[in-house]
């Protein structure tokens, strides 16, 4: 606390009302001071870097949407080169089958043709068979009728022997 010259006491200056008008005068000095200092230095500064980053967010988000678009564009043309590519496949898929039914069917008729003439073979081969067996057959009776009727006694002539041979013949095969 300072003293008076007279001697009393006084308070802090600043709440002294003898010395209101020289504060309130520097404080208006102050304060226009301030402003002029943050209008035309600090504020225009704030303002480009707030303009510079709404323009940045602006760019931003409109390459952000252009690249949204693009992709969007990019998995439409992936899906429709997917569904070519599948459509491509089952098409070779197809026409594999295709060429495989008709090897098959190109083997399958060789195959039965090979069998139709190992058939026909065979059913020439049985036929002679039992041609030479038949004749076979037939010239064992004969000797076995001759030899049959030597051993009894008694004696026939071949074409006695052939007749009765064929006759008999003809009725095993009736049968």
């Amino acid at each position: 606390m300072e003293t008076e010259p007279n001697g009393a006491e006084t308070g802090m200056p600043q709440l002294d009302f003898a010395t209101f008008p020289n504060q309130l005068f520097w404080l208006v000095i102050a304060l226009v001071v301030i402003y002029l200092i943050l209008s035309r230095v600090a504020l225009p500064r704030i303002g480009t870097v707030l303009a510079e980053r709404s323009g940045t967010i602006t760019n931003d988000l409109a390459a952000a949407e252009e690249l949204k678009t693009k992709a969007a564009e990019a998995e439409k043309a992936y899906e429709q080169a997917l569904a070519d590519a599948r459509a491509e496949a089952n098409k070779i898929i197809d026409r594999a089958k295709a060429e495989m039914r008709a090897e098959l069917d190109v083997a399958i008729a060789k195959a039965d043709s090979e069998i139709a003439a190992k058939q026909e073979e065979s059913e020439k081969r049985i036929a002679e068979i039992r041609a030479s067996a038949q004749d076979t057959v037939q010239e064992v009776a004969r000797d076995t009728t001759a030899a049959v009727l030597s051993a009894m006694g008694s004696e026939a002539d071949s074409a006695t022997i052939d007749a009765a041979v064929k006759a008999r013949a003809s009725r095993g095969d009736a049968a």
